[in-house]
């Protein structure tokens, strides 16, 4: 049975060996008609799992950064329509 550590440092290493790859081997860096680009399967994937096996957690560097506080736009009202425009439109 595969525990969840095991499953993290198996994660880990494919992201190590599919950097290096990409970094080191030209060929890694482009892409090939049955499996589409290949930094995606090589470095991509394997972070995206390793992320979600890890519960998505945020960077701390985003959880300092201050929230922007704006107001929300409003909608503009139309002004009533005057005695005028409606007897043209007549």
């Amino acid at each position: 049975m595969i525990t969840r550590n095991h499953l993290d440092s198996c994660l880990r290493h494919a992201v190590i060996l599919g950097a290096l790859t990409v970094l080191l081997i030209p060929a890694a860096r482009g892409s090939s008609a049955w499996f589409g680009w290949w930094p995606l399967w090589l470095l991509g994937m394997p972070l995206s799992a390793w992320w979600s096996l890890r519960g998505f957690p945020l960077p701390r560097v985003a959880l300092r950064l201050p929230q922007r506080r704006r107001a929300q736009a409003r909608r503009r009202r139309r002004p009533a329509p005057s005695p005028a425009n409606i007897e043209r439109r007549a």
